[in-house]
């Protein structure tokens, strides 16, 4: 009887090698760049009551009525892996006492499911960053967000060729004047519109406005403007958020088709774009909900926070090979076995990345080092017992063709020193080879 191998679900994906690096050179960047912030780092269920979710994105959107992986437990209730952070994120200030700290801010990462079609950087397992700003009513909070993300994206190196687009929703006054403007515009074109921006009309008009559908496009560009139902406070607030972010340097432009559709959303609407990911050239997204919190059954509470897939940010960021390792220590005699892996033990200790290769084929292990493109080799061979010296190579890089720096030279000299097994060192040179250094064991 065969058994057949068990493949990977669709939609899904196992992260190995140079991907492996690139997705978590982003999260360490963010965990990096959140800390400079003083955002808290939070960890949330990866699952939770399905009311959270549709109650949060509501039950007409895509999300809630097509994308949600739903289960019934065994106690009767249903509950839904997390699609999004957000509702997760309002739900915990609610229950958990989170009040007390407002204005508070809160940033986590890790993975989040929804059931779509798999496209690139797209999948049913993904994974996102995340930061909010909770119980914040000032124009300050979402500058400040802005600016976050902007240096996160700087210290990625994927800043060239990323947008940031910007629009404001205006308060709830005006953006109730602005939905009902925009009904009545497109109930005069209803039966020219694709069968979705039909379904929106009446409950989601604003999501119109961002339909990618040619026969839609045709009415979008004569629709009514936010700007035109801008109450001066909200004009104040936007003029607050794009003065801040001219002051701090961060580039923008004005996106006026760029919305967010349920009500709960408020004022500032961004997101950072760019054409190097195809279609889907959204990198990091976000706004003001000032409305969610009583959404959820809780008080009147301003928030703004945005997310980004870090599937995505590591495809722009491209493939990482792991940093470079510092110090490759062979060993050539079964006599300096145990040396090595103590040296080994010692080096990463203080810091310093190293391997140790004290097996197989004594005579084959320093090629395999070398291999690895380790910055220094350390060598411990037969002349470690007889003449009671280690060699110390360099090794030139193979992306640079630089030399170790001298830095690095330094900290293994003092980790040798240290170890009381090494005197001072006795600098040699050999034209032509890339032997720079030999140490003489103390006896």
């Amino acid at each position: 009887m065969s058994t057949q191998t068990p493949q990977a679900i669709r939609g899904t994906q196992d992260i190995f090698g140079p991907d492996a690096e690139a997705f978590a050179f982003v999260v360490e960047t963010f965990e990096r760049v959140r800390k400079l912030y003083r955002f808290r780092r939070v960890e949330m269920p990866v699952f939770e009551k399905t009311a959270v979710f549709s109650r949060s994105l509501g039950e007409t959107t895509d999300v809630v009525s097509k994308e949600m992986y739903s289960f019934e437990d065994r106690g009767g209730e249903s509950l839904t892996l997390r699609p999004e952070f957000t509702a997760g994120i309002a739900r915990a200030f609610i229950t958990d006492g989170w009040q007390q700290y407002a204005p508070l801010k809160v940033a986590t990462h890790g993975p989040l499911f929804r059931y779509e079609r798999p496209q690139k950087g797209r999948y049913r397992q993904f994974h996102q960053i995340d930061a909010e700003v909770i119980g914040a009513a000032e124009p300050q909070a979402d500058v400040e967000l802005l600016v976050m993300a902007d240096q996160l994206l700087k210290e990625l190196g994927i800043a060239d060729g990323v947008t940031l687009q910007l629009n404001t929703l205006g308060d709830g006054a005006s953006r109730e004047a602005w939905r009902t403007a925009l009904i009545d515009y497109f109930r005069a074109v209803k039966g020219d519109l694709s069968e979705d921006s039909q379904d929106r009309l009446e409950r989601n008009p604003l999501r119109i406005l961002d339909s990618k559908d040619p026969r839609d496009k045709v009415f979008t560009a004569q629709a009514p403007k936010i700007d035109d139902f801008l109450s001066d406070e909200a004009q104040d607030f936007f003029a607050k958020v794009t003065g801040g972010l001219n002051a701090a340097g961060v580039a923008w432009t004005r996106a006026p088709a760029l919305v967010r559709g349920l009500d709960y959303y408020r004022h500032t609407a961004f997101e950072f774009v760019t054409d190097r990911l195809g279609a889907q050239g959204t990198v990091l997204g976000g706004g003001r909900y000032d409305g969610l919190m009583e959404a959820l059954g809780g008080a009147a509470t301003p928030a703004v926070g945005w997310a980004a897939g870090i599937e995505r940010l590591a495809m722009l960021v491209g493939e990482r090979n792991p940093r470079r390792l510092n110090v490759a220590i062979v060993s050539e005699a079964r006599s300096t076995d145990q040396l090595a892996w103590n040296l080994g033990l010692s080096l990463r200790r203080r810091g310093l990345s190293s391997a140790v290769w004290a097996e197989g084929a004594p005579r084959k292990r320093f090629d395999k080092a070398v291999k690895e493109n380790p910055q220094l080799v350390l060598v411990l061979d037969d002349k470690a017992v007889s003449e009671r010296t280690i060699a110390v190579m360099r090794v030139r890089s193979l992306t640079t063709g630089n030399l170790v720096d001298e830095e690095l030279a330094q900290r293994v000299i003092e980790t040798l020193d240290s170890l009381k097994l090494w005197a001072a060192p006795k600098p040699t040179i050999e034209h032509g080879r890339e032997l720079e250094l030999e140490y003489d064991i103390l006896a």
